[in-house]
């Protein structure tokens, strides 16, 4: 019988491992905030809050995906105040939290004996945030809504920065007012767009007139916006005042009689129509799906409890003042964050998500509207997005990388007039700024363009052909395939018009320049290109054959995968088996034509070279190094290892720009080479505790805060740290520092999990689902298990 309940105690000792708790990451305060830079996040499906208690108030801003003005600005929902009276905060006794497991806030407060709670939640599966409270003896309740947007207001110059204008922008450009008002006991409020948009001016700038009706517009009439109500609420009239020193107007919702217990909804929609009634008839039909829905939190609650099994890392849990603690606790928050845009239309943006605040509190000069941001709305700059989407492939957050996927497949078509329209061949030519509906930014293509440059091509030192960050996106998708089985027949022809537009591309391009479409060993002469911002006027770019080369490999595998295993059995799709045949011939050719990386000489050392060669150098990125991240070419385990080292020690350019800021990728570099002091320095330095007081608000770096491609770039590189992909091999602490205990389970190819726990330098558990895959497990040298049961463990799963 003892030997029974000591296997039992074991096995629950396993599975306890398996499920570390997230409560001890929650965010508590026991103060309230000075004003919204203070904030604490919320949110869930496709909706964003900052959270924050001031003045006894409770305030909420909010924001979702999708709301686009006639600007493309990604404009807020608007900012909630709660008061309760008698007001229970405005005494000593004070919380505010963060429950990271069941992803609410709430905040309690105690005075004078009124004791009360309000919880903010949002629904994952509709968008609807809900805010819930429940005092200890009966309570009033008045719910504001207000909004800057009350009136039409002219821009300010460096407010454009926040839309697509920039710095081109009109003189007197005006923000359009919102229409706001009372619905029978509810505040309703939308934008509506009008038919003529920034997308009409682009189309103009950029000389695309004659294909403009075939263009993909999703800001032509778009509507966004909601309605506030709840039961036992009435309208109040309405207030003005102002925050952050921008004026807002109030429409106020107050409870018809005290209660102890009071829920709100916020409803959000956007559609686009011509017809405002039509969206409002949706509205309408929202809020009755959600009234019906009695089990919504129950679900949404089921949904974070899968998220957080699903993938975690816990560092140093006993030492909740060590910066490993921090780290650790920052990366689940952090996930969390990613986690508010997990079912949105549009990808979370690198330049603060959907939990930006008053500008003001991130530079003081910036006395804007909570709708600014830098680095615009519906501008999405492709180098920075792919690093806040990279790590959701070893968390196996698949559902949450689609908004970024869709958002690249919806745009195929206008990538493809493009290169149709100005060049006359085939491909999507996809840039590295660009609109929401697939253009060139309209400042960045260039207000003051020569007659006679290419119209394709933006006017832009920074900008002018980098084209080939959209091969990283397509790794995302192959990636996808390979963790996890996912049929991406239908992601094959976007992933084919991005390699035939290099290819065609260039092999035009060097027809213009001479008699010949290849060089003399018969490979794509590169040029002019771009190795990301930095290298400029490059021939044979290091990121665009890295690109092209994997990719190709990467849709070749699974092509001839899906050939070999699918179509036998599926005769309705002979159509499809013959594009697939046509599309694995036409891989073949093109590897052929792909040219060589190139290298150059350090110290008398060789190493890793941006390009074959460059005119300048423009930004302060280390593209020498792509082929390490993402490019996996090389690594710990690989061929090659001493010239990556060699360009990490000894490129000049590579150790003059290292840094742990903003987008900076030092930390994903160090670890893929295995150089565990290296790693840990950088990525501790991004992930340790911000300045701010939510702990995981980075930045603003060289974009905004909170900086997600900073937080992004600080995952990917404390993953890399702890788990690595050689081809079937899994390194298990490739690059990790054998002090620090840790508790990770991450995703690998093949639907495959690795769950493991390191303390006190030995490994105390290692288990890998399925079993097969258990044998491809790589440990460093010389690591150990602490006991027989947990090598046992291990060998018997």
């Amino acid at each position: 019988m003892r030997g029974v309940i000591s296997l039992l105690l074991c096995c629950w000792m396993l599975w306890s491992q398996a499920q570390p708790s997230m409560h001890a990451y929650n965010v508590i305060w026991h103060s309230p905030s000075d004003n919204a830079g203070a904030s604490m996040p919320c949110g869930a499906g496709d909706i964003g809050m900052n959270v924050w208690v001031e003045n006894g108030d409770v305030l909420i801003h909010v924001a979702r995906s999708g709301n686009f003005d006639e600007h493309n600005t990604l404009m807020k929902s608007g900012r909630l105040r709660i008061q309760l009276s008698p007001n229970p905060f405005t005494g000593k006794s004070f919380t505010q939290q963060l429950h990271l497991q069941e992803g609410y806030v709430s905040v309690t407060g105690e005075n004078n004996g009124v004791k009360a709670t309000v919880n903010i939640w949002a629904d994952v599966f509709r968008p609807v945030a809900h805010v819930d409270v429940k005092s200890n003896s009966k309570i009033a309740v008045t719910a504001a809504y207000e909004s800057w947007r009350y009136q039409d207001r002219i821009v300010k110059a460096r407010e454009n920065f926040g839309n697509s204008w920039k710095w081109a922008a009109p003189k007197n450009n005006v923000y359009k007012a919102d229409s706001i008002g009372f619905a029978a006991n509810a505040v309703l409020f939308y934008h509506h767009n009008s038919s003529q948009t920034i997308f009409d001016t682009i189309v103009a700038q950029q000389g695309m007139q004659p294909v403009k009706a075939q263009l993909y517009n999703p800001l032509k009439q778009l509507a966004f916006g909601g309605m506030l109500t709840g039961k036992n609420f009435v309208p109040a009239g309405t207030d003005t005042g102002t925050y952050a020193h921008t004026d807002y107007k109030a429409w106020l919702l107050k409870s018809k009689s005290n209660a102890t217990s009071f829920s709100l909804q916020l409803y959000l929609h956007n559609e686009q129509t011509a017809s405002i009634a039509d969206w409002k008839n949706n509205l309408l039909a929202l809020q009755q799906q959600s009234l019906q829905d009695k089990s919504a939190r129950t679900k949404t609650l089921q949904w974070w409890k899968a998220f957080w099994q699903r993938s975690f890392i816990c560092i140093d849990s006993l030492q909740q003042d060590s910066i490993a603690w921090q780290v650790g606790r920052n990366y689940q928050l952090f996930r969390y964050m990613l986690a508010c845009n997990a079912k949105g239309q549009w990808p979370t943006k690198f330049n603060g998500g959907l939990l930006t605040v008053d500008p003001v509190f991130t530079d003081s000069k910036l006395a804007l509207t909570p709708d600014f941001r830098n680095w615009g709305g519906g501008l999405h700059t492709a180098q920075n997005q792919r690093l806040v989407y990279y790590p959701m492939i070893k968390s196996g957050d698949w559902g949450m990388l689609q908004p970024q996927l869709n958002f690249y497949l919806r745009l195929q078509k206008n990538a493809e007039l493009r290169t149709q329209f100005y060049w006359n061949h085939n491909g999507a030519c996809f840039t590295e700024q660009m609109e929401n509906f697939g253009l060139p930014n309209y400042a960045e293509y260039g207000t003051k363009r020569p007659a006679d440059f290419d119209k394709g091509v933006e006017y832009n030192a920074w900008l002018e052909y980098e084209w080939d960050t959209v091969f990283e996106f397509c790794l995302m998708m192959l990636e996808e395939y390979r963790y996890t089985g996912r049929d991406i027949a239908d992601r094959i022809p976007f992933i084919m018009s991005c390699l035939r537009f290099f290819d065609e591309h260039y092999q035009i391009l060097a027809k213009q320049r001479g008699s010949k479409a290849l060089d003399a060993d018969g490979k794509l002469v590169i040029y002019p290109g771009s190795a990301a911002e930095t290298y400029k006027m490059a021939t044979n770019a290091v990121t665009s054959i890295e690109g092209v080369f994997h990719i190709a490999v990467g849709a070749l595998d699974y092509v001839h995968h899906w050939l070999a295993n699918r179509h036998h059995s599926m005769p309705e799709r002979d159509t499809v088996a013959g594009y697939f045949y046509a599309q694995a011939n036409y891989v073949q050719e093109l590897l052929q034509r792909i040219p060589y990386p190139s290298f150059q000489q350090f110290n008398g050392k060789t190493t890793l070279a941006p390009a074959k060669s460059w005119e300048r150098i423009n930004n302060t990125e280390s593209p020498q190094l792509y082929p390490v991240f993402p490019w996996g070419s090389y690594g710990v385990g690989k061929p090659g290892l001493d010239t990556a080292l060699n360009t990490w020690y000894l490129d000049t350019n590579v150790v003059k720009f290292r840094s742990h800021v903003g987008w900076k990728q030092d930390n994903i570099w160090a670890a893929r080479l295995g150089l565990t002091s290296d790693a840990w320095q950088l990525t501790s330095m991004k992930l340790r505790n911000s300045d701010r007081r939510f702990p995981a608000f980075w930045g603003p770096g060289f974009d905004w805060v909170p900086d997600h491609n900073w937080g992004g770039s600080g995952m990917i590189g404390l993953q890399e740290m702890l788990l690595q992909i050689n081809g079937d091999q899994l390194l298990v602490f490739p690059a990790w520092p054998k002090e620090k205990d840790v508790h990770f389970k991450l995703h690998a190819p093949g639907n495959t999990t690795v769950e493991a726990r390191l303390q006190s330098g030995k490994i105390t558990n290692l288990q890998v689902w399925p079993a097969s895959r258990k044998k491809d497990v790589q440990l460093p040298a010389g690591w150990e298990f602490a006991a027989t049961v947990a090598q046992e463990s291990f060998n018997r799963k």
